[in-house]
Protein backbone atom coordinates (compact mmCIF):
# COMPACT_ATOMS: atom_id res chain seq x y z
CA UNK A 1 0.00 0.00 0.00
CA UNK A 2 1.04 3.15 -1.08
CA UNK A 3 2.13 5.54 2.37
CA UNK A 4 0.05 8.53 0.59
CA UNK A 5 1.02 12.06 1.32
CA UNK A 6 2.16 13.77 4.67
CA UNK A 7 -1.25 14.66 5.45
CA UNK A 8 -3.65 12.63 5.29
CA UNK A 9 -3.79 8.63 5.91
CA UNK A 10 -4.14 6.57 1.68
CA UNK A 11 -7.58 6.60 0.93
CA UNK A 12 -9.91 3.81 2.37
CA UNK A 13 -6.82 2.33 4.55
CA UNK A 14 -7.88 -0.18 7.25
CA UNK A 15 -7.69 1.30 11.06
CA UNK A 16 -8.37 -0.76 13.82
CA UNK A 17 -8.78 1.72 17.21
CA UNK A 18 -9.82 0.03 20.40
CA UNK A 19 -11.06 2.32 23.31
CA UNK A 20 -13.47 3.35 20.52
CA UNK A 21 -16.23 4.51 22.82
CA UNK A 22 -14.08 6.42 24.80
CA UNK A 23 -13.63 10.36 24.95
CA UNK A 24 -10.46 10.12 22.80
CA UNK A 25 -11.56 6.94 20.39
CA UNK A 26 -14.78 8.63 19.87
CA UNK A 27 -13.25 11.99 18.87
CA UNK A 28 -10.17 10.17 17.42
CA UNK A 29 -12.56 7.47 15.16
CA UNK A 30 -14.32 10.80 13.43
CA UNK A 31 -11.30 12.16 12.32
CA UNK A 32 -10.11 8.95 10.94
CA UNK A 33 -13.81 8.54 9.31
CA UNK A 34 -13.69 11.95 7.90
CA UNK A 35 -10.23 11.24 6.22
CA UNK A 36 -11.15 8.05 4.33
CA UNK A 37 -10.37 5.42 6.39
CA UNK A 38 -12.38 2.14 7.22
CA UNK A 39 -12.27 1.65 10.84
CA UNK A 40 -12.94 -0.96 13.25
CA UNK A 41 -13.94 0.00 16.24
CA UNK A 42 -13.21 -2.05 19.16
CA UNK A 43 -14.77 -1.50 23.34
CA UNK A 44 -16.24 -3.76 25.96
CA UNK A 45 -17.89 -0.60 26.99
CA UNK A 46 -17.37 -1.37 30.85
CA UNK A 47 -18.90 0.45 33.88
CA UNK A 48 -15.73 2.17 35.56
CA UNK A 49 -18.36 5.16 34.91
CA UNK A 50 -21.89 5.52 32.98
CA UNK A 51 -21.67 3.28 30.14
CA UNK A 52 -24.78 5.48 28.75
CA UNK A 53 -22.09 7.92 27.68
CA UNK A 54 -19.81 5.21 25.97
CA UNK A 55 -23.15 4.24 24.13
CA UNK A 56 -23.98 7.91 23.62
CA UNK A 57 -20.80 8.07 21.95
CA UNK A 58 -20.92 5.48 19.51
CA UNK A 59 -24.36 6.47 18.25
CA UNK A 60 -22.65 9.07 16.90
CA UNK A 61 -20.33 6.93 14.63
CA UNK A 62 -22.49 4.48 14.21
CA UNK A 63 -23.90 4.35 10.42
CA UNK A 64 -21.13 6.66 9.14
CA UNK A 65 -19.46 5.18 5.98
CA UNK A 66 -16.63 2.67 6.81
CA UNK A 67 -17.39 2.48 10.52
CA UNK A 68 -17.87 -1.06 12.21
CA UNK A 69 -18.35 -2.16 15.78
CA UNK A 70 -17.34 -5.34 17.94
CA UNK A 71 -18.22 -5.18 21.43
CA UNK A 72 -14.99 -7.27 23.27
CA UNK A 73 -12.23 -6.80 25.44
CA UNK A 74 -8.83 -6.23 24.48
CA UNK A 75 -8.06 -8.97 27.20
CA UNK A 76 -9.29 -11.50 25.26
CA UNK A 77 -6.50 -13.02 23.15
CA UNK A 78 -8.57 -15.44 20.85
CA UNK A 79 -11.07 -12.65 20.11
CA UNK A 80 -8.19 -9.86 19.26
CA UNK A 81 -6.51 -12.83 17.46
CA UNK A 82 -9.51 -12.89 15.33
CA UNK A 83 -10.19 -9.57 14.31
CA UNK A 84 -6.86 -9.12 13.16
CA UNK A 85 -6.73 -11.75 10.59
CA UNK A 86 -10.41 -11.07 9.52
CA UNK A 87 -10.06 -6.95 9.23
CA UNK A 88 -6.41 -7.14 8.40
CA UNK A 89 -5.51 -4.08 9.61
CA UNK A 90 -3.02 -1.35 8.39
CA UNK A 91 -2.79 0.35 11.29
CA UNK A 92 -3.56 -0.01 14.82
CA UNK A 93 -4.58 2.88 17.33
CA UNK A 94 -4.82 1.85 20.47
CA UNK A 95 -6.56 3.63 22.87
CA UNK A 96 -8.51 1.14 25.13
CA UNK A 97 -7.03 1.17 28.67
CA UNK A 98 -8.45 1.16 32.47
CA UNK A 99 -7.88 4.62 33.03
CA UNK A 100 -7.82 6.84 36.16
CA UNK A 101 -4.87 7.29 39.10
CA UNK A 102 -6.83 7.55 42.24
CA UNK A 103 -8.97 4.47 40.92
CA UNK A 104 -5.12 2.38 40.55
CA UNK A 105 -5.25 2.65 44.35
CA UNK A 106 -8.82 0.71 44.52
CA UNK A 107 -8.98 -1.78 41.60
CA UNK A 108 -5.26 -2.60 40.96
CA UNK A 109 -6.07 -6.05 38.85
CA UNK A 110 -8.20 -3.90 36.77
CA UNK A 111 -5.34 -2.32 35.91
CA UNK A 112 -3.30 -5.68 35.23
CA UNK A 113 -5.74 -7.24 33.25
CA UNK A 114 -6.75 -4.65 31.03
CA UNK A 115 -3.45 -2.38 30.38
CA UNK A 116 -1.09 -5.30 30.57
CA UNK A 117 -2.58 -7.85 29.64
CA UNK A 118 -5.02 -6.28 27.15
CA UNK A 119 -1.99 -4.60 25.67
CA UNK A 120 -0.02 -7.60 25.18
CA UNK A 121 -3.02 -9.57 23.48
CA UNK A 122 -2.54 -6.72 20.96
CA UNK A 123 0.90 -7.17 20.43
CA UNK A 124 1.09 -10.92 20.05
CA UNK A 125 -1.77 -9.95 17.41
CA UNK A 126 0.31 -7.87 15.12
CA UNK A 127 2.95 -10.09 15.66
CA UNK A 128 0.92 -12.55 13.61
CA UNK A 129 -0.90 -10.29 11.52
CA UNK A 130 2.12 -7.28 10.25
CA UNK A 131 0.68 -3.69 10.41
CA UNK A 132 2.08 -0.89 9.14
CA UNK A 133 2.15 1.23 12.05
CA UNK A 134 0.31 0.55 15.88
CA UNK A 135 0.39 3.73 17.80
CA UNK A 136 -0.59 3.09 21.39
CA UNK A 137 -1.56 5.45 24.42
CA UNK A 138 0.64 5.83 26.90
CA UNK A 139 0.59 8.72 29.46
CA UNK A 140 2.30 11.95 31.47
CA UNK A 141 2.27 10.17 34.40
CA UNK A 142 4.88 7.93 33.55
CA UNK A 143 7.20 11.20 34.42
CA UNK A 144 6.09 10.69 38.30
CA UNK A 145 7.80 13.08 40.81
CA UNK A 146 10.19 14.49 37.81
CA UNK A 147 10.68 18.62 38.59
CA UNK A 148 12.29 19.26 35.29
CA UNK A 149 10.29 20.88 33.12
CA UNK A 150 9.16 20.72 30.33
CA UNK A 151 8.81 16.88 30.55
CA UNK A 152 10.95 15.48 27.64
CA UNK A 153 10.98 11.93 26.23
CA UNK A 154 14.42 11.34 27.01
CA UNK A 155 14.13 12.02 30.69
CA UNK A 156 14.07 9.16 32.67
CA UNK A 157 10.78 7.73 33.98
CA UNK A 158 11.92 5.46 36.51
CA UNK A 159 10.22 6.75 39.38
CA UNK A 160 5.89 6.26 38.41
CA UNK A 161 3.91 6.82 41.40
CA UNK A 162 0.44 5.12 40.69
CA UNK A 163 0.20 1.54 39.45
CA UNK A 164 -2.17 3.54 36.44
CA UNK A 165 1.65 5.00 35.57
CA UNK A 166 3.74 2.05 36.22
CA UNK A 167 1.19 0.36 33.71
CA UNK A 168 1.84 2.78 31.31
CA UNK A 169 5.31 2.55 31.36
CA UNK A 170 5.67 -1.15 31.55
CA UNK A 171 3.83 -0.94 27.87
CA UNK A 172 5.99 1.70 26.72
CA UNK A 173 8.82 -1.65 27.79
CA UNK A 174 6.57 -4.17 26.54
CA UNK A 175 6.33 -2.05 22.86
CA UNK A 176 9.75 -1.77 22.64
CA UNK A 177 10.86 -5.49 23.06
CA UNK A 178 7.95 -6.37 20.61
CA UNK A 179 9.86 -3.63 17.88
CA UNK A 180 12.89 -5.11 18.57
CA UNK A 181 12.19 -9.04 18.09
CA UNK A 182 9.68 -8.53 15.63
CA UNK A 183 10.01 -5.50 13.74
CA UNK A 184 6.63 -3.88 14.89
CA UNK A 185 6.57 0.07 13.85
CA UNK A 186 5.12 1.44 17.10
CA UNK A 187 4.95 4.75 18.26
CA UNK A 188 3.67 5.15 22.13
CA UNK A 189 1.95 8.73 22.97
CA UNK A 190 2.50 10.15 26.10
CA UNK A 191 -0.97 12.04 26.31
CA UNK A 192 -0.86 15.49 28.59
CA UNK A 193 -4.27 15.74 30.06
CA UNK A 194 -6.96 16.08 27.60
CA UNK A 195 -10.11 17.62 27.69
CA UNK A 196 -13.23 18.95 25.29
CA UNK A 197 -16.76 17.97 24.73
CA UNK A 198 -18.16 14.26 25.27
CA UNK A 199 -15.00 14.23 28.09
CA UNK A 200 -15.09 11.89 30.87
CA UNK A 201 -17.50 12.25 33.59
CA UNK A 202 -14.41 11.35 36.27
CA UNK A 203 -12.26 14.18 34.82
CA UNK A 204 -12.33 17.80 36.94
CA UNK A 205 -13.61 19.89 34.04
CA UNK A 206 -16.73 17.62 33.76
CA UNK A 207 -16.83 17.46 37.77
CA UNK A 208 -16.44 21.16 37.77
CA UNK A 209 -18.83 22.54 35.46
CA UNK A 210 -21.73 19.84 36.80
CA UNK A 211 -21.28 20.94 40.55
CA UNK A 212 -20.93 24.44 39.55
CA UNK A 213 -23.86 24.92 37.31
CA UNK A 214 -26.30 23.37 40.29
CA UNK A 215 -24.90 25.41 42.66
CA UNK A 216 -22.59 22.65 44.80
CA UNK A 217 -19.19 23.22 46.44
CA UNK A 218 -16.40 21.90 44.34
CA UNK A 219 -13.18 19.58 45.83
CA UNK A 220 -10.04 21.18 45.11
CA UNK A 221 -6.81 19.49 45.53
CA UNK A 222 -3.72 21.71 46.15
CA UNK A 223 -4.61 24.70 44.08
CA UNK A 224 -1.93 26.27 44.73
CA UNK A 225 0.59 24.19 43.55
CA UNK A 226 -1.57 21.99 41.13
CA UNK A 227 -0.43 23.39 37.20
CA UNK A 228 -1.99 20.97 34.14
CA UNK A 229 -0.63 20.78 30.68
CA UNK A 230 -4.39 21.15 29.49
CA UNK A 231 -4.63 19.76 25.62
CA UNK A 232 -7.92 19.93 24.32
CA UNK A 233 -9.39 16.94 22.01
CA UNK A 234 -8.65 18.04 18.62
CA UNK A 235 -4.79 18.88 19.31
CA UNK A 236 -5.05 15.52 20.32
CA UNK A 237 -6.43 13.56 17.65
CA UNK A 238 -5.29 15.64 14.82
CA UNK A 239 -1.41 14.68 15.00
CA UNK A 240 -2.48 11.39 15.80
CA UNK A 241 -4.34 11.36 12.06
CA UNK A 242 -0.57 12.81 10.49
CA UNK A 243 1.68 10.03 12.22
CA UNK A 244 -0.08 7.36 10.47
CA UNK A 245 1.92 7.51 7.49
CA UNK A 246 4.90 8.17 9.54
CA UNK A 247 6.22 4.50 11.30
CA UNK A 248 9.05 4.52 12.87
CA UNK A 249 12.08 2.94 10.93
CA UNK A 250 15.01 0.31 12.05
CA UNK A 251 17.82 2.31 11.86
CA UNK A 252 21.46 0.62 12.65
CA UNK A 253 20.63 -1.31 15.75
CA UNK A 254 17.63 1.09 16.82
CA UNK A 255 14.02 -0.92 16.89
CA UNK A 256 11.33 0.43 14.66
CA UNK A 257 10.13 2.20 17.99
CA UNK A 258 9.51 5.72 19.29
CA UNK A 259 7.91 7.93 22.23
CA UNK A 260 6.15 11.01 21.40
CA UNK A 261 4.63 13.40 24.28
CA UNK A 262 1.64 14.67 22.69
CA UNK A 263 0.14 17.71 24.67
CA UNK A 264 -0.35 21.52 24.77
CA UNK A 265 3.12 22.75 25.90
CA UNK A 266 1.57 25.27 28.05
CA UNK A 267 0.98 24.49 31.91
CA UNK A 268 -2.08 26.20 32.97
CA UNK A 269 -2.75 26.86 36.85
CA UNK A 270 -5.31 25.14 38.76
CA UNK A 271 -6.46 28.35 39.69
CA UNK A 272 -6.55 29.50 35.81
CA UNK A 273 -8.64 26.45 34.91
CA UNK A 274 -11.30 26.77 37.49
CA UNK A 275 -11.86 30.64 36.36
CA UNK A 276 -12.28 29.72 33.11
CA UNK A 277 -14.76 27.22 33.93
CA UNK A 278 -16.16 29.70 36.08
CA UNK A 279 -16.24 32.75 33.12
CA UNK A 280 -17.93 29.73 30.61
CA UNK A 281 -20.57 29.31 33.55
CA UNK A 282 -21.32 32.62 33.96
CA UNK A 283 -21.29 31.73 38.18
CA UNK A 284 -18.68 31.46 40.69
CA UNK A 285 -16.97 28.29 42.53
CA UNK A 286 -17.77 27.37 45.80
CA UNK A 287 -14.66 25.71 46.69
CA UNK A 288 -13.56 22.80 49.36
CA UNK A 289 -9.71 23.05 49.74
CA UNK A 290 -8.29 20.01 49.89
CA UNK A 291 -4.73 18.48 50.13
CA UNK A 292 -3.07 16.61 47.39
CA UNK A 293 -4.86 13.12 46.85
CA UNK A 294 -1.89 10.13 46.67
CA UNK A 295 -0.55 9.29 43.31
CA UNK A 296 -1.17 12.72 42.02
CA UNK A 297 1.84 14.96 40.60
CA UNK A 298 1.98 18.42 41.27
CA UNK A 299 2.62 19.77 37.55
CA UNK A 300 2.96 18.64 34.18
CA UNK A 301 4.41 20.57 31.41
CA UNK A 302 5.16 18.67 27.71
CA UNK A 303 7.94 19.28 25.48
CA UNK A 304 6.33 18.52 22.20
CA UNK A 305 9.28 19.19 19.60
CA UNK A 306 9.68 16.11 18.33
CA UNK A 307 5.79 15.94 17.51
CA UNK A 308 6.00 19.22 16.05
CA UNK A 309 9.23 18.30 13.73
CA UNK A 310 7.35 14.88 12.52
CA UNK A 311 3.78 16.00 12.10
CA UNK A 312 4.16 20.08 11.13
CA UNK A 313 1.07 20.21 13.80
CA UNK A 314 1.57 22.79 16.50
CA UNK A 315 -1.41 23.11 19.04
CA UNK A 316 -3.41 26.38 19.14
CA UNK A 317 -6.50 26.21 21.27
CA UNK A 318 -6.09 28.08 24.16
CA UNK A 319 -8.01 26.84 27.87
CA UNK A 320 -10.46 29.70 27.91
CA UNK A 321 -12.30 28.64 24.44
CA UNK A 322 -11.73 24.58 24.69
CA UNK A 323 -13.32 24.93 28.11
CA UNK A 324 -16.02 26.93 26.69
CA UNK A 325 -17.07 24.77 23.95
CA UNK A 326 -17.05 22.00 26.48
CA UNK A 327 -19.53 23.89 28.77
CA UNK A 328 -21.69 24.74 25.81
CA UNK A 329 -21.79 20.92 24.69
CA UNK A 330 -22.74 19.62 28.14
CA UNK A 331 -25.77 22.20 28.89
CA UNK A 332 -26.76 20.72 26.00
CA UNK A 333 -26.04 17.57 26.33
CA UNK A 334 -28.27 13.85 27.75
CA UNK A 335 -26.38 14.03 30.91
CA UNK A 336 -26.72 17.59 32.17
CA UNK A 337 -29.65 17.81 35.15
CA UNK A 338 -32.93 19.65 33.70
Amino acid sequence: MNAGNASSPSPRRRVLVTGVAGFIGMHQTRTLLDAGCQVLGVDNLNAYYDPAIKEARLETLKGRNGFSFERMGIEDVAGIRRLFEEFRPDSVVHLAAQAGVRHSLDAPFDYTRANIDGFLSLLEAARHVPVRHFLYASSSSVYGANTKVPFSEEDPVLHPISLYAATKRANELMAETYAHLFGIPLTGLRFFTVYGPWGRPDMALWKFTEAILAGRPIDVYDEASMQRDFTYIDDIVTPIRLLLDKPPEREGGASPHRILNIGNHRPERLADFIAAIEQACGRKAIRRALPRQPGDVTATYADVSRLQALTGFEPDTPIGAGIARFVEWYRHSPFAPR
